[in-house]
């Protein structure tokens, strides 16, 4: 389904997320160097509703249709993100996510989320309040 590299996330892509905008930049690097490039082809399944999700995901590149219940949300395109729930609680997606373009995307999983907001309460208080502002 994907392809998996070494490299962390450039803090480039994470100044454009919305989820960040309260990090400042050795907060940022701390999340890039935690996160792994993952690239999907065009026509991919990238995540799959009611699958376990084990991921968040943040797009460099391309675009993917967001369907719920069959029926398309959206999409999701460069700067955008996904997953960032599952890094709590591993809760099964809400939503399938197909590749309409090839796509670059950095992830991170919830057993390198947890040591990093677990050694840096600065980090995951400024993670949480943006969650909750998202949900509402």
């Amino acid at each position: 389904m994907y392809n998996c590299a070494v490299a962390g996330a450039p803090i480039e892509v994470l100044k454009r997320v919305p989820l960040f905008a309260g990090l400042d930049d050795k907060e940022l690097q701390q999340i890039a160097n935690s996160m792994r490039e993952r690239r999907f082809k065009s026509g991919d399944t990238v995540t799959q509703e009611g699958a376990g999700g084990v991921g968040f995901f943040v797009v460099e590149e391309g675009e993917a249709d967001v369907d719920v219940g069959g029926e398309t949300k959206g999409s999701v395109g460069p700067g955008e993100y996904f997953g960032e729930i599952a890094l709590i609680n591993e809760s099964p997606r809400t939503a399938t996510l197909t590749a309409r373009t090839d796509m670059v995307c950095y992830g991170m999983t919830p057993w390198d989320f947890r040591p990093l907001v677990e050694t840096n309460s600065t980090i995951a208080w400024k993670l949480l309040t943006a969650m909750a502002e998202k949900m509402r």
